[in-house]
């Protein structure tokens, strides 16, 4: 790896992603539906530098795939969406990505909210699109039940959610508001469009309420660990996060992606989960800690790395050296303790190697990624005048 191209992102969930955190002596479970523990989390790491925080959410008070009367886990949350808007004020460069569940909800209500949000943060919002198979969050909604909750047609029509997305936010042209208070002509008709959308699960008339985003469309990023997810990202997201085993099974998913576009190569990350500690002995007496406080050992689909900040930065360099793979999201085990130990400790290790930035030079999360700003799709057609 030559210079500084490392691309650093951090998960952010609940108390941390360790099942035993909010039991731990400086987190804060009494804080977690307040705006100022997430804002706390997320100046933490813009002070670290860091690309862009995630944001999870969900449908079901404990997380898909838990059983519903464990009461010895967090449970409950706030919107990621309204969390992200609330925090984008605070907040001056670091990349911002709500999680959306799209199986659901419509995409004319997030597409608004995204905008919404790309406008309040200036050009740093993006979207990770989540696709939902579980019954019991179906039946909150009660249009539709799941026999095979690893059906192909939800990604089908999470594709066709995130093009039509990609419509909403292009049926404003650049410029379309022109707001010449000389002549009183607020908004140029010719350049506002139709979306005129129909497919197999949704139909779209539009146009959007909100215009065009600061960058255009805020990029749209899903996880994947099934051929299903990887085709997903390939066709239909500029960030995608993955969870290999080892180096090989992550040039395998990287062709498999890589196969699937039809364009720019999309960004892909290696999620890894860090407990850190001051020494390798220190972070495995911290995970001890932490597993006693749990019903059961923390287990992850990530790559589970436990050690000293230098550890830590020596995986995260294994996995960007790899090729076709971006950068590093990270899923610290306790927060806001391993979220520190990643600005405070990681990063300067990782400063001081020279693959990773001591300022931020980019205005938008895009551009920060190095996604080009994708041309209008309605420019030069037919407007709704």
């Amino acid at each position: 790896m030559t210079g500084t191209n490392l691309h650093l992102g951090v998960a952010l969930t609940g108390t941390g992603w360790h099942p035993g955190a909010w039991r731990a002596a400086d987190a804060r479970p009494h804080d977690l539906l307040t705006a100022r523990y997430w804002a706390d989390l997320v100046i933490e790491a813009e002070a670290g530098l860091l690309d862009f925080v995630t944001f999870e959410d969900g449908f079901t008070p404990l997380g898909t795939g838990i059983a519903e009367d464990r009461t010895d886990l967090v449970a409950g949350q706030l919107d990621s969406v309204l969390v992200a808007s609330r925090v984008a004020p605070l907040t001056h460069h670091i990349g911002l990505i709500p999680t959306a569940v799209v199986t659901h909800t419509e995409p004319f209500h997030l597409s608004k909210a995204v905008a919404t949000l790309d406008f309040v943060g200036g050009g740093r919002a993006g979207v990770r699109l989540k696709v939902s198979g579980d019954a019991r969050e179906a039946a909150l909604f009660g249009r539709r039940t799941f026999p095979d909750p690893h059906d192909r047609g939800l990604f089908d029509e999470a594709a066709e959610y995130a093009r039509v997305l990609r419509l909403l936010w292009d049926s404003w042209e650049d410029g379309a508001e022109i707001r010449d208070t000389a002549t009183g002509r607020f908004i140029d008709r010719d350049r506002l469009h139709y979306a005129d959308f129909t497919g197999e699960y949704f139909s779209v008339r539009g146009p959007s309420i909100t215009p065009r985003p600061p960058q255009g469309r805020p990029p749209t990023a899903a996880l994947g660990h099934t051929d299903a997810e990887y085709g997903f990202i390939a066709g239909s997201a500029d960030i995608g996060f993955i969870t290999p085993a080892d180096a090989t099974s992550a040039a395998a998913i990287v062709a498999t992606i890589g196969d699937g576009r039809t364009d720019a190569p999309a960004r892909l990350f290696v999620d890894i989960a860090v407990t850190i500690g001051d020494t390798d002995s220190d972070a495995h007496r911290r995970e001890e800690d932490l597993n006693s406080l749990s019903a059961q050992p923390y287990s992850s689909d990530a790559d589970v790395i436990v050690g000293s900040a230098t550890t830590i930065a020596d995986r995260i360099e294994y996995w960007a050296s790899q090729s076709g793979i971006g950068g590093v999201r990270l899923r610290p085990a306790t927060l806001p303790d391993d979220l520190r130990a990643i600005t405070r400790s990681v990063v300067p290790i990782l400063q001081d190697r020279g693959v990773f930035r001591k300022s931020y030079n980019e205005h938008t999360l895009r551009r920060r990624l190095g996604l080009r700003r994708p041309d209008n799709l309605f420019a030069g057609k037919v407007s709704v005048s």
